[in-house]
């Protein structure tokens, strides 16, 4: 057999370009990161999800201005690559980027499967921005910037100009804890269930019966007395005590579940963000998220100093080998209590001597935030729904 000879300069040549290949894919990630912990911090929020392999840069991302503030720096260092980052919204959606709730409520989940765990919800008549789709199920981002997937059946797809059109039309909020939308006055069949916060056009008066159309054009009346129109509904939330203690009490007993932010079930975060959601204010999704706004009020277990409204958070405090995890919210109602979703909605107390005295929740409590009548960026007044600014 003849044996093949490389020449020493040509192994000198594949060996620098080896490390010079090396020393770009090291140089590369860097940037990738460092732009990440700019732009996307909080991936439940921001997707960044690149990588560079092989002289590529690849994944896909819905922040493109860094993006492109990324291949400027690329560029700019001399490092040659092909560009195969997907970018969103997906351009095989054909436009179709915005898309209404049409069912009460959504579940959003995590992955793009009936199975995957539930992530958040979605009333209806919430608009939602699409970023791409997988097997009929939509990569979406809720306006509190929550990013989970929806199945087709729970959305109606359409163009920003055909959502602008749909803000123009009249609405009315379903103000009831439950309810229907029916085919007739007559209520014999029903076209969709109805919860507390969900967003409908409004066709026509007839007596104390309104008719009304969902988001993907099925339509039905309901009473009059069950709904708001929407700038009224808009001008009279606030977030004062009385309302906060009200809208809380009339979910007790609501079931916990996972991921849940209606009055179909709640989780500790989904049961805060609905009380703010119904009194007028779009806050975060998870305590985890909650718990970076508004004024630190105590960290003493000093009670004197809250007041009703104020989020009560809990879990693991830091210590030198891990640091602190953020698992429970719940919120402040005066007296020593709390009320707050474990297991149902509850009220819990931390005076020993109350019978709902909850000494579990006082030895894993962390601190107190103010969320009322402090500014944020992350909390949104609800208008904002159906704004097209």
């Amino acid at each position: 057999m003849k044996r093949i000879y490389i020449p020493i300069f040509v192994s000198l040549i594949i060996f620098q370009f080896s490390c010079k290949r090396g020393e770009n894919n090291d140089r590369v990630t860097e940037l990738i990161e460092a732009k990440r912990a700019e732009v996307a911090p909080d991936k439940r929020v921001a997707l960044w999800d690149l990588r560079f392999e092989n002289d590529s840069l690849k994944g896909e991302t819905n922040q493109l201005e860094a993006l492109d503030g990324l291949i400027d720096n690329l560029k700019s260092h001399q490092i040659s690559f092909t560009d195969a980052v997907l970018r969103l919204p997906d351009a095989s959606l054909g436009g179709q980027t915005r898309a209404l709730v049409t069912i009460s409520v959504a579940n959003i989940r995590s992955q793009p499967r009936h199975s995957a765990e539930l992530a958040t919800q979605a009333l209806m008549g919430t608009p939602l921005n699409v970023l791409k789709e997988d097997g009929g199920w939509y990569l979406v981002q809720t306006p509190d910037g929550y990013l989970s997937w929806v199945d087709r059946a729970g959305i109606h797809l359409m163009t920003e100009q055909e959502m602008q059109l749909w803000y123009q039309e009249p609405k009315v909020v379903f103000t009831s804890l439950t309810g229907h939308v029916w085919d007739s006055i007559a209520q014999k069949e029903m076209v969709s269930d109805l919860v507390a916060g969900n967003i409908l056009t409004l066709i026509e008066e007839a007596g104390d019966q309104l008719k009304v159309s969902i988001p993907d054009g099925r339509q039905g009346w309901i009473p009059s007395g069950h709904v708001q129109d929407w700038e009224n509904w808009i001008a009279s939330r606030s977030t004062s005590p009385e309302k906060l203690i009200s809208t809380a009490k009339q979910m007790m007993g609501t079931p916990y579940l996972w991921g849940g932010t209606s009055i179909k079930g709640v989780d500790c975060s989904g049961f805060t963000k609905t009380i703010y959601y119904l009194n007028g204010q779009i806050i975060p999704r998870d305590a985890s998220q909650q718990v970076h706004e508004g004024q630190l009020v105590d960290s003493d277990q000093d009670w004197e100093k809250l007041q009703v409204g104020d989020l009560l958070f809990f879990g693991e405090k830091a210590t030198k080998e891990k640091e602190e995890r953020v698992v429970h919210v719940g919120m402040w109602i005066g007296n020593g209590e709390f009320i707050h979703s474990r297991g149902l909605v509850r009220i819990s107390s931390f005076d020993p001597a109350s019978p709902n005295y909850d000494e579990y929740e006082l030895n894993r409590y962390l601190r107190t935030k103010r969320i009322v009548n402090v500014p944020s960026e992350h909390i949104l007044s609800v208008s904002k729904l159906l704004s097209n600014k």
